[in-house]
């Protein structure tokens, strides 16, 4: 199912499904569309509101992907952090020297001409117990009693499983489910009798393997694709034509910061599967609308101008 909402998000997070993904592209600070403030100051408190609802409604395999300027994401980052998001990776939008297209006044700015946005990839990690995942899962091999290195013999490795899984350096990583799954058997069967369940989310029993996928975000990585993204801006038959009702608009397209359908495609593509919850909280003309539809995600979008909304509605009905 996919849905534009007229309004502001803050108005339907509360309605809408839990999100698998979160594609970010509100205010930048640049005055750069209808709605954006006019600079950076007071750019991170205008986003609190809407993280406090995304941190409710999000899951620990929820991915954000934060749209923004290199100073306006910069701006946000430390509120992010303290609402839980976890950064990743920062991809650059590379939109070429066609982007500037004799346009920039270096001797007045003072600075070589910008052709980049970026798109910021966060995700929540869940907390055990209020610890991370890694401090978790040594407490609760150490509170069963047995040697670290007895969880080798757990999963049937010479000493991955201490060095890797239960390590409390930054050598750590995820077990995988098999891995995790066989951990958490080993210890409830031969670790103290008096503190089991071990490894166990809600103290009656340990988590299995399907359960204990589902405690960080999807991803799966496209070949040949890195974190530089070169696309020229929007154009030819992509492109949104058409007038605002505002004569101030300085953009002879509808929008001037129309995203390219192939990069919403790729953030979403990478940490979904079909059939998940899409939101696009400030949906301009909701790309990742279109996007969800196409490969049979749930999109739920939400946008306050009127003639972006049309244009969004018309978008999704053409798709």
């Amino acid at each position: 199912m996919a849905e534009v909402c007229f309004g502001p998000a803050e108005n339907f997070y509360a309605e809408w499904p839990p999100p698998t993904c979160i594609v970010c592209d509100g205010p930048y600070g640049v005055s750069g569309y209808p709605g954006d403030l006019s600079g950076t100051d007071g750019l991170a408190e205008w986003y609190v509101p809407h993280l406090r609802a995304w941190s409710e409604k999000a899951t620990p395999q929820t991915t954000l992907w934060f749209w923004n300027t290199e100073i306006g994401w910069a701006t946000v980052h430390p509120v992010l952090q303290t609402f839980g998001w976890e950064y990743k990776n920062c991809h650059i939008w590379d939109k070429g020297l066609g982007h500037v297209a004799g346009n920039t006044n270096t001797k007045t700015l003072r600075k070589l001409p910008v052709t980049t946005e970026v798109c910021v990839q966060y995700v929540r990690p869940p907390l055990f117990d209020g610890m991370t995942m890694q401090t978790w899962l040594r407490h609760e091999w150490q509170r069963c009693g047995l040697p670290l290195n007895r969880a080798n013999d757990a999963c049937g490795v010479a000493n991955a499983a201490t060095r890797k899984y239960l390590t409390a350096d930054h050598l750590w990583y995820f077990p995988p489910p098999d891995a995790f799954e066989a951990l958490a058997r080993y210890a409830n069967a031969h670790g103290n009798p008096a503190g089991r369940p071990y490894f166990s989310g809600n103290g009656v029993q340990p988590f299995t393997a399907s359960e204990w996928s589902r405690q960080r975000a999807k991803f799966k990585c496209p070949a040949g694709i890195t974190n530089v993204w070169r696309r020229p801006h929007v154009g030819g038959s992509e492109r949104v034509n058409g007038a605002r009702q505002d004569m101030r608009w300085k953009f002879k397209s509808l929008h001037g910061s129309q995203k390219p359908l192939e990069l919403v495609d790729t953030t979403i593509q990478v940490c979904t599967d079909p059939g998940d919850v899409v939101w696009e909280p400030f949906g301009g003309l909701c790309p990742a609308l279109v996007s969800s539809f196409r490969s049979d995600r749930a999109c739920r979008s939400a946008e306050i101008v009127p003639e972006f909304y049309h244009a969004a509605v018309k978008r999704l009905a053409d798709a």
